[in-house]
């Protein structure tokens, strides 16, 4: 195929995905970046997704799936009579911030934006640190979904995943080497004005600064 693009990012504007992007973008690749409005409670991580892809010059479009969040509750995340969960990624009620099959849908557009292009590769954020909790992260997703692309289209697209065996402190240390501008990613699931400090995610991304001995530069409220 022969496109000006060399693949589609999925950006959220959280740690991950914006180091994907930084890691892309230092390999002199030429990428265009999609996020995605689900209804999120914190959407505040879209804001980041713009002042990322704005700063590293990387051409970049939010796609509202605004009409599908009522298919898509049952999640903290989503449904806000839901509780978001406080506590470690570990434990068993940070599966209440699961997005019903979130990650497939955004990667059915992504393939679907690349198709259109004629890029050849989709990227996005999946860690170590996700297997656990959220199904669409692990191995064997990928591969699936790689088996899904494969026969989706006559052209290929293949879904890399880099990061599928790291975790957030390797992400983190990998960040710093390319400069990651973290005080502009967000990662807090609350949906305030300041990270809380207490739910999982913010739990998480602590614990990779912590271990990296660096203080994160967000503010947190605890």
């Amino acid at each position: 195929m022969d496109s000006k693009f060399d693949g589609v990012i999925i950006v959220s504007g959280g740690l991950d995905s914006t180091t994907l992007l930084y890691h892309l973008v230092k390999q002199n690749l030429k990428i265009t970046a999609l996020s995605f409005d689900y209804g999120q409670r914190h959407s505040r991580e879209l804001v980041c997704a713009c002042w990322q892809c704005d700063s590293l010059k990387v051409p970049h479009k939010i796609i509202d799936l605004g009409n599908i969040k009522q298919l898509l509750q049952g999640s903290s995340l989503t449904s806000p009579e839901i509780v978001t969960p406080e506590g470690h990624y570990a434990q068993e009620n940070m599966k209440l911030t699961v997005v019903p099959n979130r990650n497939m849908i955004m990667l059915s557009l992504a393939i679907a934006c690349a198709i259109s292009l004629k890029a050849p590769k989709v990227w996005y954020g999946a860690h170590a640190g996700d297997h656990a909790i959220y199904p669409d992260c692990r191995p064997a997703f990928v591969k699936a979904m790689q088996r899904t692309a494969d026969l989706c289209d006559w052209n290929p697209v293949d879904i890399e995943a880099p990061f599928l065996g790291i975790d957030k402190a390797g992400i983190v240390s990998i960040g710093l080497e390319l400069g990651v501008r973290y005080d502009q990613t967000w990662t807090c699931y609350s949906g305030r004005e300041k990270a809380c400090g207490k739910c999982g995610s913010c739990s998480e991304r602590l614990e990779a600064f912590e271990k990296n001995h660096l203080k994160d530069p967000l503010e947190y409220e605890h």
